[in-house]
């Protein structure tokens, strides 16, 4: 039987507990609004995935994650993976309280919950496409879907480095880890190959979108369009750490294909090969997932979004 309320999905260590800590808040104003709801909280890493899927057999349509990218991510893989309902019978929204909150951004959901929270009854559905991405970890094949951004080289490598980082929670304190992180990091050749072109290079970083913030506000596939049906891409070439510190501020104006190490593209499908010895590392949404082989493609609009 279809259920009208949310199945919400919290994530109370979102925002270093903030989103745990401000549940009894968020309750106050689901009641004043009327909105009816199921709430059930997440205890490890991956676990919304489950959750999900117990929510769309027990008949959910519309499903609510609250807390940041991470459970973003977690929760449209647990959409994409169910087997109880066709994915375009489920409503899903996100109740931001995380420390990046850059899917949101894209769509303009408020990250105040008191603006959004009262605008849920009359939010619109839009449609967006979601990625597809392939990869091994520890020399297992793995597949994840995402649907903001993936990132290979330096971001990976960054995730990697920061996934027990806890002295950040602003845009400021993301930009000064990643300034840090970079003397540590060594380019790795790759190949890329997407319709009829192959460029081999050592990548500083190479990125594939659906929406175009990540890391904080970054725009790093400014191209990026959520419902073209297309993966945006946005390779750049072996630019000297001076250059990166340099052009930091292309990362945030959206320019970053105006330096001459960068180039970027539209296309549905992306394969991407370490050469060498040295694999080339990937994550996606901000969650570090392994390394190459990796290959990427595209759902078209095969995700429904409440938004304002």
């Amino acid at each position: 039987m279809k259920s009208t309320a949310w199945y919400i999905i919290l994530n109370p260590a979102a925002a270093n507990g903030r989103a745990g800590r401000t549940w009894l808040r968020i309750a106050e104003l689901l009641s004043t609004a009327e909105i009816a709801y199921e709430l059930i909280e997440t205890a490890y890493r991956a676990h919304a995935i489950e959750l999900v899927a117990a929510g769309t057999k027990k008949g959910f349509h519309k499903i609510m994650a609250i807390g940041g990218d991470g459970i973003n991510n977690e929760v449209i893989n647990g959409i994409a993976t169910q087997t109880h309902l066709p994915i375009d019978q489920i409503i899903y929204t996100l109740l931001p309280l995380g420390t990046g909150n850059d899917w949101i951004k894209t769509h303009g959901i408020p990250t105040d919950f008191k603006k959004w929270i009262p605008k849920l009854k009359n939010g619109r559905v839009i449609r967006q496409d979601i990625g597809v991405l392939t990869y091994h970890e520890d020399g297992a094949p793995k597949k994840r879907y995402f649907a903001n951004v993936a990132g290979l080289a330096y971001d990976a490598f960054l995730c990697k480095e920061m996934s027990q980082e806890k002295n950040f929670s602003n845009q400021l304190g993301f930009l000064w880890l990643t300034i840090r992180e970079l003397f540590k990091y060594k380019l790795r050749k790759a190949r890329v190959c997407f319709d009829d072109q192959e460029i081999e290079n050592y990548f500083y970083t190479i990125n594939i979108g659906i929406c175009r913030y990540s890391g904080g506000g970054m725009q790093l596939v400014p191209h990026a369009i959520p419902d073209d049906g297309l993966l945006a891409l946005t390779i750049a070439g072996p630019i000297s750490k001076l250059g990166v510190l340099l052009n930091s501020w292309r990362f945030y104006s959206g320019s970053v294909k105006g330096h001459s190490q960068v180039n970027c593209f539209k296309t549905k499908k992306i394969v991407i090969d370490a050469i060498g010895s040295e694999p080339t590392l990937v994550e996606v949404d901000g969650e570090f997932l392994g390394e190459t082989p990796v290959r990427c493609w595209i759902l078209e609009q095969q995700l429904n979004v409440l938004v304002p």
